[in-house]
């Protein structure tokens, strides 16, 4: 955590100097004390992330690839002026961990044409915009791609 608060300074300052490096270090090892004491992070929680870096690499390349898809079939929907036909569907994601069903939850609202409206746990209510997009959504590549999360 330390690393990536100190990196995170230096690519927002954007020179280098010795100030920079001496207080962007200081403030890096602040940040991990701060997140080691106060909120309970600990260095596994680093280890687990860097070892699950590519699964989220791909998750945030799906997730651009289906916000895209999604965009383009809403587009058409309105410029062929469709009739929404929308449906509420509940549905249990069986993750366990909050993070991964924290993503699906956000990745389903950031997806154009449908909302989390409720999630709590494993336990989601999505609106769709059309009966279609609700279909296969309990077995979508984002739940597909978070389930190889370690």
């Amino acid at each position: 955590m330390g690393l990536v608060a100190f990196i995170l300074w230096l690519v927002l300052n954007g020179r280098m100097t010795a100030e920079i490096l001496i207080f962007g270090a200081l403030i890096g090892m602040v940040v991990s004390w701060f997140a080691f004491k106060v909120i309970g992070y600990s260095p596994a929680d680093d280890w687990r992330m860097a070892r699950n870096l590519p699964v989220f690499i791909l998750y945030a390349l799906n997730l651009v690839w289906e916000i895209l898809k999604a965009a383009l079939t809403v587009m058409g929907m309105v410029f062929r002026a469709d009739e929404p036909d929308p449906v509420l569907i509940e549905f249990y994601s069986g993750f366990r961990n909050d993070l991964q069903n924290v993503l699906l939850a956000n990745s389903i609202t950031l997806t154009p044409g449908t909302i989390t409206v409720f999630q709590e746990g494993d336990h989601f209510v999505v609106h769709c915009l059309r009966r279609e997009y609700a279909k296969g959504i309990e077995d979508s590549s984002f739940i597909k791609i978070l389930r190889k999360l370690k």
